[in-house]
């Protein structure tokens, strides 16, 4: 990223690593990997308690060394350092070696019941559903479990993917209480100028939607 001039990690494998066979070894390419010499990261619960590194635990990113950014230029207000580290706004998991995997943005990771969910995971078994051209997923506020996440969705042409049909998709693969409350077709997901799904935009458009399960 910019404010860390530019490179933070490398996904090199270690010697141990060769031995694996080659869906093993993708698996550990497939995260963002180890820190360069210089660089220092760790990952922070919303207390700013550290967490292990046993690639299970998720939490703010948080990265630190001499060429990270101390402060924006002509910025006002408060440093964007915490104890001298800077907050990169990914959530990621760390591995016992290392190895470091972004699963969402911290502001779209979905807080539901004291747990996260990866929006990023949603949105890619989604995209999965052969009849499924774009999808986004977004936290809805629920008055029980704080969110609860929806997926929002842009159907292929002519295609008569219900919502039912694509909630049953999400069985089996990923945790029962991590599947959307609901599904929400739309003609079209705002993108910016890079192609990036602009959430905000998507929450402002659907700010008068309530929840099945809230009603």
């Amino acid at each position: 990223m910019t404010e860390m001039s530019p490179l933070g990690t490398l996904c090199t494998l270690k010697n141990k690593h060769l031995s694996l066979d080659a869906e093993a070894q993708m698996q550990i390419r497939l995260k963002q990997g180890r820190c360069i010499y210089g660089i220092d990261m760790k990952i922070i619960d919303p207390q700013g308690i550290e967490l292990p590194w046993d690639g299970k635990a998720t939490g703010d990113l948080l990265v630190k060394g001499p060429w990270v950014l101390a402060e924006y230029f002509r910025q006002e207000g408060p440093s964007p350092l915490i104890d001298g580290w800077f907050s990169t706004g990914d959530v990621a998991c760390i591995d016992p070696d290392g190895f470091m995997q972004i699963t969402d943005r911290s502001k779209d990771v979905i807080k539901s019941g004291g747990e996260w969910i990866s929006s990023i995971d949603i949105e890619n078994i989604a995209m999965a559903h052969p009849e499924v051209q774009m999808a986004a997923c977004i936290g809805v506020a629920h008055p029980k479990w704080d969110e609860r996440p929806i997926v929002v969705v842009v159907k292929k042409p002519d295609s008569p993917l219900d919502a039912t049909t694509l909630l049953a998709f999400y069985q089996g693969k990923t945790a029962k209480w991590q599947i959307p409350d609901d599904v929400v077709f739309v003609p079209s997901i705002p993108l910016g100028a890079t192609g990036k799904m602009l959430k905000t935009q998507l929450r402002e458009q659907l700010k008068g939607y309530r929840l099945p399960s809230a009603v």
